[in-house]
């Protein structure tokens, strides 16, 4: 099942996303078929586990410095071992909920929502002016990764479609 994709003005739950507001932290963990790497340590051609598809190739990878909102995510606060541990991540980078979240915050089974909409003010927690060092990981199509235990996406170049409803 292709998880649904939640359309930033559907839900008023948090503050509008900027579409820069994406990324992953060269420090998180990424699953690949040599096992867990850092993702500033990624190279072209690196095969990446896949949730979607079980295993793409990467064809290209960005780093950027961004200044914006980054979201806190305590460890196993969207579920055992969800996140793995303590996970920071842009505003805007879509992350997979696929728990009874998805089905009460945005009525479906699962969700690729920005971490900003699953801001709770305790075990999820968004931080003002925040500035990292990010990765956009680039494959054929977009992905649905495996990174430090959460389940977030590729870079996209659009990631707010409708939210299918079944």
């Amino acid at each position: 099942m292709k998880p649904a994709l939640a359309r930033q003005d559907t839900f008023d739950l948090s503050p509008a996303v900027a579409a820069d507001e994406t990324g992953l932290p060269g420090g998180a963990l990424i699953m690949t078929l040599d096992g867990e790497l850092r993702v500033s340590d990624l190279r072209p051609g690196t095969r990446v586990i896949t949730r979607d598809t079980g295993m793409a190739v990467l064809r290209s990878i960005r780093r950027r410095r961004i200044t914006g909102r980054a979201v806190r995510i305590k460890a196993s606060s969207l579920g055992h071992n969800r996140p793995e541990r303590d996970a920071t991540l842009p505003a805007g980078q879509p992350v997979l909920v696929r728990d009874w979240r998805a089905k009460a915050l945005f009525g479906a089974e699962q969700a690729l929502v920005p971490a900003a909409r699953l801001v709770d003010g305790e075990f999820v927690t968004l931080h003002e002016a925040a500035t990292m060092t990010v990765y956009d990981i680039e494959f054929d199509t977009p992905h649905v990764l495996y990174v430090d235990g959460l389940e977030v996406a590729s870079h996209m170049a659009e990631c707010a479609v409708p939210v299918t409803k079944r």
